[in-house]
């Protein structure tokens, strides 16, 4: 099954909940103990406070890096790889090389000499309109 590509809306979220080492640390714990962890046994896993550690969860929460399940006054989070997997490796997908079939063609000037000659002629094209 081929998976939709991100949006541009959904990078820059998931991007931006990464920007953090302590966020990325807790992805690292959640993906290699696997299935779910307590809240509290995440935060001793880190010198912050305890609110910090909430914070960090709730960004993560909400870029959709993770998925919570709170059970009484306890709160459980798994990671949520497809997501992971799909806006990450969405994005690194832009990055491999081009091939034959994928190359990009542009119909704007190739070379800064052919746009210095494209900028000319527009000029001459628009005082010639405006005369």
């Amino acid at each position: 099954m081929k998976r939709s590509a991100p949006s541009i809306e959904e990078v820059e979220a998931v991007f931006l909940a990464l920007s953090h080492e302590a966020r990325r640390h807790i992805l690292l714990l959640l993906s290699h103990l696997g299935g779910e962890l307590p809240s509290g046994y995440l935060a001793k896993r880190f010198q912050h406070s305890w609110p910090t550690t909430t914070r960090h969860l709730g960004v993560l929460e909400k870029a959709g890096l993770v998925e919570v399940q709170r059970k009484g006054r306890s709160s459980h989070y798994r990671i949520n790889r497809d997501r992971v997997l799909r806006v990450v490796g969405g994005w690194l997908h832009n990055l491999e090389a081009p091939t034959p079939e994928k190359t990009w063609t542009s119909s704007r000037p190739k070379s800064t000499d052919a746009l210095a000659i494209k900028k000319s002629r527009d000029t001459r094209k628009s005082k010639s309109k405006g005369t």
